[in-house]
């Protein structure tokens, strides 16, 4: 009797399972953050030209998908400082910590990271930390119009059925812990 209703409730574990597969494609944290190696050696040249130039080059990009605020993606990563100015030669490290909105771009079969914001940063050396805070702005700046022009992750049309159905038939993300759901109906 026991085995009957085992495996009565492991039929129907798998039938709910399937209906889910049916109804919502799901993107998880390590499939992003595959995604964001390739992003990784982001760089870009900031500053005012001859007065003080600033080369950072962006590595290392992990993401936690709605762990620390509700429907935004926190993003970690380090990047490197070189800068030149009218008082010498610098170079930095840097910890950075950013914070941007999953959006979905159907036609694209993509996720976007937009309003990407870097929320904490500390370098080393300590005494560049007015560089840096000077430097923030233009660097919110660069980092926004990168990812919004490339997307943290496209749904392949021929990588697994899950992926092609989301690309078809999908009606925006939702943000979970861990997780970018793409559900197919409202």
């Amino acid at each position: 009797m026991k085995k009957i209703i085992f495996a009565g409730l492991l039929i129907l574990t798998g039938l709910l399972v399937g209906c889910n597969q049916l109804t919502q494609y799901t993107v998880s944290e390590q499939e992003i953050n595959q995604a964001l190696a390739k992003h990784n050696n982001f760089s870009k040249d900031i500053g005012l030209p001859g007065i003080a130039d600033a080369h950072i080059i962006l590595s290392n990009l992990a993401s936690q998908i709605g762990r620390e605020e509700p429907n935004k993606v926190t993003l970690t990563g380090d990047a490197k400082l070189d800068m030149s100015s009218l008082f010498g030669n610098q170079k930095a490290n840097i910890k950075l910590k950013l914070k941007a909105l999953p959006t979905f771009n159907k036609e694209k079969g993509a996720i976007y990271l937009q309003e990407m914001e870097v929320v904490d940063a500390t370098v080393e050396p300590e005494k560049m930390q007015s560089v840096l805070q000077t430097l923030i702005p233009y660097l919110n700046q660069s980092l926004r119009k990168y990812f919004n022009d490339h997307p943290a992750y496209i749904l392949s049309e021929d990588k697994s059925e899950g992926e092609a159905m989301a690309r078809k038939y999908a009606k925006g993300i939702e943000v979970k812990p861990g997780e970018i759901i793409i559900p197919f109906t409202n």
